[in-house]
């Protein structure tokens, strides 16, 4: 590659969801209604967990950190699409490019490491119930969150300092709504194998591995569950089962699909509409399936409420 085909980039321009300027105004309130859904019912389920004594669980430790992680999940890439959209100013800088880079991947990995402690906990509650409360005790409970949370800086970190050293050709169009890793690897002018690589073993471990645990775990629990007398309880655990498995299954599921598959089988709109299931709609989806369903997580509302309703009076 001859010196005058390359440049220091200093900004990336972002274009974007494959949407016509007529149906801006129509995607940008739906996708700000989603990102406020997302936002209020995740901070909702941080708070009730805080102040309810009764929520002091190993689940609901999980859930906590969850909802936190979703909410940031969502934040690293929501705003500044709403942004663009609104505006019509599609850049960012370099820096900025890299940095949204590092904290999607981070919060990325982070999701899938904690939905896996979530489904191992379930596992342990179902089918060893009577020792739930020795295995699932406060330590394990935040080594596993700890180690969550190192795992995935580690991941996070690994691709975005290998990302920093490629060079990137004068084409500075992103198509994409966010720094995604792999379209800003087809705007480089170096040599990418060692980042594809990378992106192959880390993701194994990050997202593969976790997601057979997941899939390994509600096995178990379906299997567990099948050994119920009651005609009552095997359907409403399948259903609680059922409704979890369904949203890690879209997760993980964009995800494989877009960063494991041949990237001749999928087109650049197919690519950004999993992009936007696994970063805008499952994070949405998270607070009504984990928690505001769950009978304790009401309870909890309708305390907080009756609170607010003396307080005033």
């Amino acid at each position: 590659m001859r010196p005058e085909n390359q440049s220091c980039v200093s900004e990336f321009l972002l274009l974007g969801l494959p949407i016509w300027p007529d149906q801006q105004a129509v995607f940008f309130t739906l996708f700000l209604v989603l990102y406020l859904t997302t936002a209020l019912g995740n901070l909702l389920i941080i708070l009730l967990i805080r102040l309810d004594s009764r929520l002091h669980t190993p689940m609901y430790f999980f859930l906590s950190h969850l909802a936190f992680t979703d909410v940031s999940f969502s934040s690293v890439t929501v705003p500044k699409m709403l942004t663009n959209m609104q505006t019509q100013h599609l850049s960012i800088t370099y820096a900025g490019c890299i940095s949204q880079t590092y904290f999607f991947i981070f919060f990325a990995d982070l999701d899938s490491f904690l939905i896996t402690s979530m489904a191992y906990d379930r596992y342990v509650a179902i089918c060893h119930p009577l020792h739930y409360t020795t295995i699932m005790s406060q330590s394990l409970c935040v080594m596993l969150v700890a180690m969550s949370w190192v795992i995935a800086c580690a991941c996070a970190l690994l691709h975005t300092l290998l990302l920093a050293r490629l060079s990137f050709c004068a084409k500075r169009m992103v198509p994409h709504f966010f720094c995604d890793l792999g379209a800003l690897l087809q705007l480089s002018c170096s040599d990418t194998s060692v980042n594809q690589l990378v992106i192959f073993t880390a993701g194994l471990a990050a997202i593969m591995l976790p997601f057979l645990c997941i899939l390994v775990s509600y096995g178990r629990i379906g299997a567990t569950v099948l050994q119920v007398p009651s005609t009552k309880g095997i359907c409403k655990a399948l259903s609680t089962c059922g409704s979890h498995l369904s949203v890690v299954i879209l997760y993980y599921g964009a995800i494989i699909g877009l960063y494991f598959l041949p990237s001749s089988i999928n087109s650049n709109d197919n690519k950004i509409i999993a992009s936007v299931m696994y970063t805008v709609v499952t994070p949405m989806l998270n607070p009504f399936i984990y928690s505001l369903r769950n009978k304790d997580m009401k309870g909890a509302l309708r305390k907080l409420l009756n609170r607010k309703t003396h307080s005033s009076n």
